[in-house]
């Protein structure tokens, strides 16, 4: 239960006489020091609260473990009480630290190695250079943190002795552990690098995803966050064989991408046996039986996304996998489900003409063609009369937008545009076929290669200096942070033998940012405004020049990537070439291309934003390239739940004089907009409009703005609060039209409170206009799209 201090109180009080040379008085101190530079905090409150809810035998740690709780309780009416409980946090970590043993980070690396969850590489680094890497240690950077940040570190990332339970690594040692088990060797070279990703990260810079915070320096190194295979084949021992690949991976925490479309539909006949096909219906069932069944290391259980090509003809059934009514036999509880859609498909439900669904065991070139000849040998098959069945395509799109409406699920994503521009796909055979369970990683797969990236993600937020962007340290953060992500992927563990021989083939990487809303309300920029999105395509251009320099850097180190001939830069076309953008710094971009020319380039591929949900978390900052969803959320941990407020707002409205309990109860009642507060100015009001508020026009044009500078893609949710079949098909004809490569997330909730919308976990209905049919809807929407209101 949540201690949440409700009246202010100046002293300490108790009934006891005793109390004020007790406990009291130096919690009290304690409090009184942490908040020094914190003047709207009051220490007399928190302590008070402590003080109340202790028992006879309370000690000095479980008192300030109370004290803690009560500052998180009052992150609502003040952001700085964030900063208080994170202090007293960091205070309780060091401590059961050193119950353990550990009083610096050389003697939490032995411990680690002692009880086996240090590896021998990492031991042997830390003890070559052990005063050098013990001075490293910034305890400053703890102060970086806030409460819910290093809530999550101590929760789930800090290493914890196997018997004990108790944390035997700081947030400063995990972090310089991390580092250090991305070293190269143990050379002096070696130890500077560590040095300066551990700055980056101290400072939350940049981070590196869970999987590499997780297992960097350990026993099992499974560093990578994301796995895509190819369909298996149509076959039982490829089918079968491809549960025990997907039990594997999911066993070492990686998400799963996974195309199902070679598998012949419902129908087909069985040469082998005469009988008829049941289809992948119940295949993917138990896929997702055994998705559900091998957790993720022990953290949480699998996930999985199953891409299915649009002409499939059990795409219907596909559609039904998530209803929560039917055959349960026939219904996939835990699977995510996407589409991977033809460009063909979208130009027949543009021009309202009908759609040819086949088995693949007829047509099996179709999974491995994109663009012109995918178009012709699909229109080939038609003419053949190989369709097993023909429907309106508007009709089966209508059916994809009612899916996305009810269930979020049915991801759109564009298997052309996804192969068109995609640096792998130079040569005839290697095609992209599924992207991956969160739709940011576009790799080439086949049969014996399983696509593997590793992912981090820049922290945006922290380059805002003087009201512009602090370029020379983010080239510097972006070259650092890429030589990391590279060094993944040969100290990396693979737990298949497909997934290593892709990774150390074509040595894909997938660098992203989070904290763009953050850039956005340090410059005042509301998030759909022209300045935001020119802002935003600039710094995705430069993250990208930076990166390719370093990989270039790293190509003439250790050479290029193997596969280096069968790219499409090693045919002098970058990325960006593909959509004829002018380049805002051309001198470097011509002088990068005659490096590469040289020197080639160390990585495949080097750019994708993933959702950041929990790095961002650590950090403080917006999930990656989104608005933010209110302006107060809730914060689960293991003590309760916790209200948080947007820090940002806190600031501007305590400027105006009005941040005061009739605020607070305001953005409360109005469940965290301030859409409303007329006493506001209305262009503080426009600056912190929610990701409900902001027209997703804005929002997919975005996204197309920074697309030429992302080689893999991004991860998009999109955001309606009442889904219609109408906005829907407009929505993602748009961000079709607009040469996005892949969608997310349908984010959905009803048009009520944001308290009673997260109490509920019911799928939201698709809301119609009276007397209006899906198909009139969908045909209005699509003919005229600019009346939808949805990307207005």
């Amino acid at each position: 239960m949540t201690i949440a201090p409700t009246a202010p109180a100046a002293t300490i009080t108790s009934g006891t006489e005793q109390d004020a040379d007790g406990p009291g008085t130096a919690l009290l101190r304690t409090l009184t020091d942490l908040t020094a530079d914190l003047p709207d905090t009051d220490p007399g409150r928190v302590a008070a609260a402590a003080l109340r809810g202790r028992h006879a035998g309370s000690d000095t740690a479980e008192l300030r473990e109370l004290a803690t709780e009560a500052a998180a309780g009052l992150i609502s009416e003040d952001p700085a009480y964030s900063r208080l409980a994170a202090r007293l946090l960091t205070v309780s970590i060091a401590e059961e630290a050193a119950t353990q043993g550990v009083t610096s980070f050389s003697t939490s690396v032995a411990v680690g190695h002692h009880e086996g969850l240090i590896a021998d590489r990492t031991h042997a680094f830390v003890e070559a250079h052990l005063a050098r890497l013990d001075a490293l240690i910034d305890t400053a950077g703890d102060d970086r943190f806030g409460y819910f940040g290093l809530r999550t570190l101590y929760s789930r990332y800090l290493l914890r002795h196997p018997i004990t339970r108790k944390v035997i690594e700081t947030p400063q040692h995990f972090m310089l552990r991390v580092a250090s088990g991305l070293a190269e060797d143990e050379s002096a070279r070696a130890v500077d690098e560590v040095a300066a990703l551990y700055r980056l990260m101290s400072r939350l810079d940049y981070l590196p995803s869970s999987p590499t915070l997780f297992n960097s320096g350990t026993r099992h190194p499974q560093m990578s966050s994301c796995y895509l295979l190819d369909s298996p084949l149509d076959e039982l021992d490829s089918i079968y064989g491809r549960y025990h690949e997907v039990a594997r991976l999911s066993k070492h925490a990686g998400g799963i991408g996974l195309s199902y479309s070679r598998i012949r539909s419902r129908g087909s006949l069985i040469r082998g046996t005469n009988g008829h096909s049941n289809g992948i219906v119940p295949f993917l069932k138990t896929l997702d039986a055994s998705v559900a069944a091998v957790n993720q290391g022990g953290r949480r259980k699998g996930a999985a996304a199953v891409y299915l090509e649009t002409w499939h003809s059990d795409i219907e059934e596909f559609l039904e996998l998530r209803d929560n009514t039917g055959e349960d036999a026939r219904r996939t509880h835990n699977l995510n489900l996407a589409h991977w859609i033809p460009d063909e498909f979208m130009r027949r439900v543009d021009a309202d003409a009908t759609w040819s669904l086949f088995s693949p065991a007829d047509v099996p070139e179709l999974v491995d063609l994109w663009g012109d000849e995918f178009d012709a040998a699909y229109r080939k098959a038609e003419a053949a009369g190989l369709a097993l069945k023909t429907i309106p395509a508007r009709e089966l799109y209508g059916r994809m937008m009612r899916t996305l409406a009810q269930t979020g699920q049915g991801w759109m994503t564009f298997k052309d545009a996804s192969n068109r521009t995609a640096n792998q796909t130079a040569e005839p055979g290697t095609v992209v076929h599924s992207s991956n369970l969160c739709t940011e990683i576009l790799e080439v797969t086949n049969d014996g290669e399983t696509a593997v990236c590793n992912l981090g993600s820049v922290n945006l937020g922290a380059f805002v200096v003087g009201g512009d962007i602090d370029w020379e340290r983010l080239d510097e953060t972006v070259r650092t942070a890429v030589t990391f992500l590279d060094r993944v992927v040969d100290i990396n563990f693979y737990p298949t033998d497909q997934a290593g021989r892709s990774n150390a083939k074509w040595r894909p990487v997938g660098l992203g940012a989070m904290g763009l809303q953050d850039v956005f309300f340090q410059l005042r920029l509301p998030f759909d405004s022209p300045e935001a999105k020119a802002l935003s395509t600039k710094i995705s251009e430069r993250i990208m020049l930076a990166a390719y320099e370093a990989s270039a850097d790293l190509a003439e180190r250790n050479g290029p990537l193997p596969a280096w001939e069968k790219t499409r830069a090693a045919r002098g076309v970058l990325h960006p070439d593909h959509y004829g953008v002018t380049p805002t710094w051309p001198e470097r971009w011509d002088a990068l291309r005659t490096r590469i020319a040289a020197t080639g380039m160390r990585n495949s591929l080097l750019l994708a934003i993933a959702p950041t949900a929990t790095i961002a978390s650590i950090a403080g900052v917006y999930e990656c390239i989104e608005p933010q969803v209110s302006n107060l959320f809730k914060r689960e941990t293991l003590s309760g739940e916790f209200l948080q407020v947007n820090a940002y707002l806190v600031e501007d409205l305590k400027k105006l004089g009005v941040w005061d309990a009739q605020s607070r109860e305001a953005l409360r009642e109005a469940s965290g907009s301030v859409a409303d507060f007329n006493w506001i100015p209305a262009d503080v009001r426009a600056l912190y409009r929610t990701a409900w508020e902001i027209p997703q026009r804005g929002l997919i044009d975005m996204a197309a703005a920074r697309t030429p500078y992302l080689d893999q893609s991004q991860s998009l949710n999109l955001f309606l609060e009442t889904p219609t079949i109408g906005k829907l098909s407009s929505m993602y004809a748009y961000a079709w039209k607009q040469g996005l490569k892949t969608t997310y997330y349908l984010r959905s909730r009803p048009a009520t409170k944001i308290a009673r919308a997260a109490a509920k976990s019911t799928p939201i209905p698709v809301q119609q206009a009276p007397e209006v049919t899906d198909a009139e809807a969908l045909a209005c929407s699509l003919e005229n799209p600019e009346s939808c209101e949805a990307c207005q």
